[in-house]
């Protein structure tokens, strides 16, 4: 029986056409983690503030390393930004970056989702293998979020895991090796949880190798304003809408909040800000509120002066408009300046304004009038 001859050239097209859509997908697969990667490098994090500049220089002198890093710090910190920045800073760049957060899987997912699952391993499992967090971060970066959070049973493996390299999949009794760098971050107490039993001594060492402290917004007042401008931007990008403008009284409101969810809580209020106020430019008393209405906490008067504030504000309204603004544009850059501690170019971002009018400004206050 002959054969078609249209079939004979139909097999090698496919074959040629198969290989040039497995070429641009690997050229687009570059692409993008060329983009991630440079969208998590260490300049595009925001921060300027004595406590970053920190942050950065211990961040940046581990990052290639292959030992273990713990981020310490609060919720809404950007810990896993910081992960990213790492991973993009490191010699595994071009590997996966790989997370998984905790928290967020039952504890009876979490050794699958870690380890991966064998074919057949139990009552309706697939029959192909089922790669977990581990294998799928092989020569990259596996980011362990919340790592507080995971329970006791899982450690003891987590750690084996750690100290040999080698996972064993559920189900399975062959050891599969892994060559992943481990970033863990959580916001609990972790030595504390090691004093009540509830984390094991061992791992917690295992962790600690490279620890980095990341800061609450509370100790980076300084950065506020140019976080605003960059949450403001994302929060355009994904929406279409115009970001608010604050004025430097409003920044000045927010440098003074306490920020228990630090970045985080930081966003939704700007969230809550574009969605509420009928204009675009707010100022601290649009700002204010906005925070009661969210109820959100405020940062008030103390109580032994508040009376004494409501007496003389209407008597203290009733002067010439420019000496009014000329005094309280040397309140807000005495607050400014001693929020910054001093630092002249943190201290014109958190009022909205260049260096030179800045200077400008406290040069034209000490001048006799």
């Amino acid at each position: 029986m002959s054969r078609d001859p249209r079939q004979v050239l139909i097999r090698p097209l496919m074959t040629e056409k198969s290989m040039r859509q497995k070429e641009e997908l690997l050229e687009e697969n570059a692409q993008l983690r060329a983009q991630v990667r440079d969208r998590y490098r260490f300049e595009n994090i925001v921060g300027d503030s004595p406590a970053m500049h920190e942050v950065f220089a211990v961040v940046g002198q581990v990052a290639n390393s292959r030992a273990t890093v713990l981020l310490l710090g609060e919720t809404g910190t950007g810990k896993e930004l910081l992960a990213h920045a790492v991973h993009a800073a490191s010699s595994r760049a071009d590997g996966q970056f790989v997370s998984v957060n905790i928290a967020a899987v039952p504890d009876t997912l979490l050794e699958a989702e870690f380890f991966g699952v064998a074919p057949g391993a139990y009552t309706g499992a697939d029959r192909k293998a089922r790669e977990g967090k581990f294998k799928l971060a092989d020569g990259g970066t596996l980011f362990l979020d919340e790592i507080g959070d995971m329970p006791l049973p899982l450690q003891a493996k987590l750690l084996r895991a750690l100290q040999e390299g080698e996972i064993e999949p559920l189900g399975s009794n062959k050891l599969v090796p892994f060559d992943a760098r481990v970033i863990a971050a959580t916001s609990r107490d972790l030595p504390a949880l090691v004093r009540e039993g509830r984390f094991r001594e061992d791992l917690y060492y295992r962790l600690n190798v490279l620890p980095v402290r990341v800061p609450p917004l509370r100790e980076r007042r300084a950065d506020i304003p140019a976080l605003v401008e960059a949450l403001g931007e994302d929060m355009a990008l994904r929406s279409g809408e115009a970001p608010p403008e604050l004025l430097p009284d409003a920044l000045a409101l927010l440098a003074a909040q306490h920020w228990r969810g630090n970045i985080r809580e930081l966003r939704n209020v700007l969230e809550q800000v574009t969605m509420r106020s009928d204009s675009q430019r707010i100022d601290s008393a649009q700002l204010e509120r906005i925070l009661r209405e969210a109820g959100l906490e405020q940062i008030e008067l103390p109580a032994t002066l508040q009376s004494a504030h409501d007496a003389d504000e209407e008597a203290a309204l009733l002067r010439p408009l420019a000496q009014q603004v000329a005094e309280l544009e040397r309140k807000a850059i005495a607050a400014a300046l001693a929020s910054t501690g001093g630092n002249k170019l943190a201290t014109s971002r958190l009022l909205g304004i260049s260096r030179a009018t800045l200077y400008e400004r406290m040069t034209s206050q000490e001048q006799p009038t």
